[in-house]
């Protein structure tokens, strides 16, 4: 009986030895892997989860691991899920702003715990890059050129005449703010003969430009000319709601090249779209932080005019 109750012993104690080993050994991997904090603005945003499944992507590729963290366009709950990720010990930042122009508090708390900080999409510094501190980065696309092409399209296709809406992303955004920017600066310097008729915001949602555009139909009839949309979603929901009035005349522009968007482009249903790079700036964050030492403060990744003409080079 003895003897039985000594090999038992000594079985359990073999056990805890193993287990003990294993759990050393993971806990070691897990150690080694550099693990980023990624607080999006928005999973309900379809454009920012193609950067993120490109960020998680390329952090697979270089063995990191990726905690996301949801916002649902709340700056307070972001502020505070960038607190919980640095006080959870996460070794870097990656930051879709809901607010760029209240970003403050969270360079704050990256400085404070000396870790790494890109904003991707949204940049918090446009227009004072030169003021970014020291160990915050950004990769993105410069707003404004986006507003540019699409302005500079649709009054080549109205002759340089007529009258247009915009359909603006959330107020206070950078990407709102510069896009509709630049659509503007092409009226103002290039056509001078077109109008804005009204800009109002759909806070990037399609149901909510639905409802935006169908009222300005309602207001403007026939005198509205064009809609350009400050992102894809706004643009999809405008045309929803120029299909439904009857209103085929009427030319809508996006950004972003989503899926939908794309094929509504080959379609000819909207008149174009603008691409902005995903996977470039998803996984140009990641680069940053692969190759710190090298890395710019800055990285702009380019956008581009879709078109019908060139719509099949980006199916």
């Amino acid at each position: 009986m003895r003897k039985l109750f000594n090999v038992k012993t000594l079985i359990l104690l073999l056990a805890v030895v193993l287990l003990g080993a294993c759990g050393k050994g993971d806990a070691g991997k897990s150690e080694s892997k550099m693990t980023v904090g990624y607080a999006i603005n928005n999973l309900n945003d379809t454009f920012q989860t193609y950067i993120l499944e490109a960020a998680k992507d390329k952090a697979k590729e270089n063995d990191m691991n990726i905690r996301v963290e949801n916002a649902k366009e709340d700056l307070i709950a972001q502020q505070d899920q960038v607190n919980t990720l640095i006080q959870n010990g996460v070794d870097a930042l990656i930051v879709v702003p809901v607010d760029t122009s209240a970003m403050d508090p969270i360079t704050k708390a990256a400085q404070n715990a000396d870790i790494p900080l890109i904003y991707v999409n949204r940049n918090p510094y446009a227009g004072k890059e030169d003021k970014m501190p020291k160990n915050v980065y950004y990769v993105g696309s410069e707003e404004i050129t986006a507003g540019i092409m699409q302005m500079e399209f649709i009054g080549e296709k109205l002759g340089g005449k007529g009258n247009i809406a915009i359909l603006m992303g959330i107020l206070g955004n950078e990407g709102a703010m510069k896009r509709t920017e630049g659509v503007e600066q092409v009226i103002k310097e290039k056509y001078p003969e077109m109008k804005v008729l009204n800009k109002e915001t759909a806070e990037w949602q399609r149901d909510k430009a639905i409802a935006v555009t169908e009222n300005w139909i309602s207001t403007y009839g026939k005198d509205i000319n064009a809609v350009i949309a400050n992102n894809d979603e706004m643009a999809l929901g405008a045309l929803q709601a120029a299909k439904k009035n009857n209103r085929s005349d009427m030319l809508i522009i996006g950004t972003d090249a989503i899926p939908d968007a794309i094929e509504a482009v080959e379609k000819g249903e909207l008149a174009g779209t603008v691409f902005q790079d995903a996977k470039g700036q998803g996984g140009g964050a990641i680069d940053v932080l692969v190759n710190k030492d090298k890395a710019e403060s800055v990285t702009y990744v380019p956008f581009q005019l879709i078109t019908k003409d060139n719509v099949s080079e980006f199916k």
